[in-house]
Parts: C-alpha cells; sequence; structure tokens
C-alpha cells in the first residue's frame, strides 16, 4: 500500500484498523482517500453504491467496503495530461 498524502509505502501484515495511521506522515490510513473506491467523480466520491456517506474523506471511519489502494497515484494523471495536451496546442514555434 502507498499512503496518498505522502506517498511512502506502508508495509501491511494484515488488515488496516481505523486507528492505523502512516509512519511517515502520520495520517490515517483507514479513510475515504487511501480506499480503491474513492473517486472524485462517483456519486459521494465513492465508486461503492451502496457505501454510506461520509463528509470527511481524510479522517478514519468505519465504512465496510474500505479497501486499501495497492498502486501510488500516478503522477500527473488525468489533469497532467489535458495540460500537456494544451500547453503542445498553444506551444509558439
Amino acid at each position: 500500500m502507498f499512503c496518498v498524502f505522502c506517498g511512502k509505502e506502508i508495509e501491511l501484515e494484515d488488515k488496516v484498523m481505523r486507528n492505523d495511521t502512516c509512519p511517515q506522515c502520520t495520517r490515517d490510513l483507514r479513510c475515504c482517500k487511501q480506499c480503491q473506491f474513492f473517486d472524485h467523480h462517483a456519486y459521494n466520491e465513492c465508486k461503492e453504491v451502496m457505501a454510506e456517506r461520509i463528509t470527511d474523506k481524510e479522517r478514519a471511519n468505519f465504512c465496510g467496503y474500505y479497501r486499501p489502494r495497492g498502486t501510488p497515484a500516478e503522477k500527473g494523471g488525468r489533469n497532467g495530461d489535458a495540460r500537456a495536451a494544451l500547453e503542445a496546442l498553444f506551444k509558439k514555434k
């Protein structure tokens, strides 16, 4: 698992408990932003349609659908790709 806040790789021995934190940045591990179902574009920012609404996505919670993310977020991602395309389009020659 990789922490979405600091990017540090975290070795998990068992499942993530509500009070577990990242050893590097001390942020909560069992929160929406650390879950594989988290998505800014989905309803309630969660791909799991049966999950209860959680307002603070960066704090620990008791969601029964929580699954830790397995890979780090890509640098740039969709927004970075779009920006690069626009810059290439309007680049002066």
